[in-house]
């Protein structure tokens, strides 16, 4: 029987993420004094500080409040030295290098000790960097709720500074915690979008108890390149750039190895005839 899997690509930058399972016990932090920090707004809204990680940099990083997780890219992991002993994935979109723990943490003279990250280049951090590198620098990731929860962070707008002071609230690892609830779900049909470094505008299934070749296409975004190049939802995908789709880890594979913009031969089949469309993926965010 053939397994299924879910995988997902996710944006960072969204005001309304930071939410975490139910709190875990406090734990005592030695007293400390409130710290502040000054902070660099952006035109685009977003606000930036300068983070040093284990003891490198500073590193100039988006302050995201609405932010999951912490993300560093791979400047940062190769100057801090984060990826030592971390298991690299497979298949690694958008420069992915997998979770670690940061030894140390230190904005402003605030020190948070082995917090959660993510190392990857994200598209979209990489896009704010280079729309404002002429006159805020170089951004090299974003700090999130592993760092700030464990604060109580006041920010003043006019004189653009933000206030840390430890609250000794330990939060929970929110990454593992998504992780535990998706492979907790994984025991019935599994549904994805298809979302890699390209945007093909299509959703896939497959049914735990399907043995036939390929996978369903179960929706075509409107105006999408699925859509413009004719794939309809009923369509059997069985071949992507002449790689076999009998699953959907098949088919994210299929798709990730393919760059924005290149025209791609997908085989489906519809009404028991196999036809050939050919899918142009425009860039994804």
């Amino acid at each position: 029987m053939k397994k299924t899997f879910l995988l997902i690509v996710a944006v960072v930058l969204s005001p309304a993420l930071a939410r975490a399972e139910t709190p875990v016990a406090a734990k005592p932090l030695p007293k400390a004094a409130a710290t502040v920090v000054p902070f660099e707004l952006l035109p685009s809204g977003h606000m930036t500080v300068m983070v040093k990680v284990n003891g490198k940099g500073p590193y100039k990083l988006i302050f995201d409040t609405g932010a999951p997780i912490t993300m560093m890219n791979n400047k940062i992991a190769k100057e801090a030295d984060l990826l030592k002993g971390v298991r690299r994935p497979l298949f690694a979109p958008f420069g992915t290098m997998g979770d670690v723990k940061v030894k140390e943490i230190e904005v402003g003279g605030q020190k948070a000790e082995n917090t959660p990250a993510i190392v990857m280049d994200h598209p979209t951090v990489e896009a704010i960097s280079h729309a404002f590198e002429k006159t805020a620098g170089k951004i090299d990731g974003i700090v999130g709720f592993p760092f700030f929860a464990r604060f109580k962070t006041t920010l003043d707008y006019k004189a653009r500074t933000m206030t840390f002071a430890p609250s000794g609230y330990d939060p929970p690892d929110v990454m593992a915690s998504m992780q535990k609830a998706l492979m907790a779900g994984l025991g019935g049909d599994v549904t994805t979008v298809l979302t890699t470094s390209a945007t093909w505008g299509l959703t896939v299934n497959k049914k735990k108890s399907d043995e036939e070749a390929g996978v369903d296409v179960t929706k075509v975004l409107a105006k999408g390149p699925a859509e413009l190049a004719g794939l309809k939802e009923g369509d059997r995908l069985l071949t992507l750039d002449g790689r076999w789709t009998d699953s959907v880890a098949d088919t994210f594979r299929a798709a990730a190895a393919i760059k924005p913009g290149t025209p791609t031969v997908a085989v489906v089949r519809r009404d028991g005839k196999e036809i050939k469309l050919t899918i142009k993926p425009v860039p994804g965010l």
